[in-house]
C-alpha cells in the first residue's frame, strides 16, 4: 500500500515541480505513532523555507483533490539533509567527487561500512576512491550510501 501512495504522490509532485528549479529527491509513506507523508526536495544551492512553504500548499491542494489516501496522516515537505542517503543516477552524478559512507548488507573485505571519494555510478556498481585505490561495490549489495559528515 505504501509503495503504491508514494508513487501516486511522487507524480504528484513532478507536476508541480515542472518548470521550477526544485527537484524531487525522494518521497515516503511511513507509519510511526501516525501516518507521515515525506516530500523530499532540493535545488541547487540548497533549498530554503520558502521552497517547502511553496510546494506543501501545492500538493496539499493537489492531494486534497485526488483523495486517494484514506488514512489521516501528517505532510512533511523538506531537505534531504546533510547526510542525505543517494538513491538514484542523479544523485550518483551530482555528488561525484564528494566523501560518501557506504553500507553493504554483507561483509566485503571484511567490513560492512566503507569511506570514500564517490567516482560515480557504472555499470550498476558504486564506484569509489578509498585512499587512494578504486573499489567498485555492486550497487544492488549496498543496503545504503550516504553523504559522509565530517566534525
Amino acid at each position: 500500500m505504501a509503495n503504491h501512495i508514494e508513487q501516486a504522490v511522487e507524480k504528484l509532485v513532478l507536476e508541480c515541480i515542472e518548470g521550477s528549479d526544485l527537484e524531487l529527491v525522494d518521497v515516503e509513506y511511513v507509519r510511526e505513532r501516525d501516518w507521515y507523508l515525506r516530500i523530499y526536495i532540493d535545488k541547487v544551492g540548497g533549498i530554503g523555507v520558502e521552497d517547502c512553504q511553496w510546494l506543501s500548499e501545492r500538493i496539499g491542494e493537489k492531494l486534497d483533490v485526488a483523495d486517494f489516501i484514506r488514512d489521516s496522516y501528517y505532510l512533511e515537505v523538506s531537505s534531504p539533509g546533510l547526510d542525505r542517503p543517494l538513491k538514484n543516477l542523479k544523485d550518483f552524478v551530482r555528488h561525484a567527487g564528494q566523501k560518501v559512507e557506504l553500507h553493504t548488507f554483507a561483509p566485503i573485505n571484511g567490513k560492512k561500512i566503507v569511506v570514500g571519494t564517490l567516482k560515480g555510478l557504472v555499470d550498476n556498481n558504486v564506484v569509489l576512491d578509498i585512499d587512494g585505490t578504486e573499489v567498485s561495490i555492486p550497487k544492488d549489495k549496498t543496503s545504503q550510501v550516504r553523504l559522509y559528515i565530517e566534525f
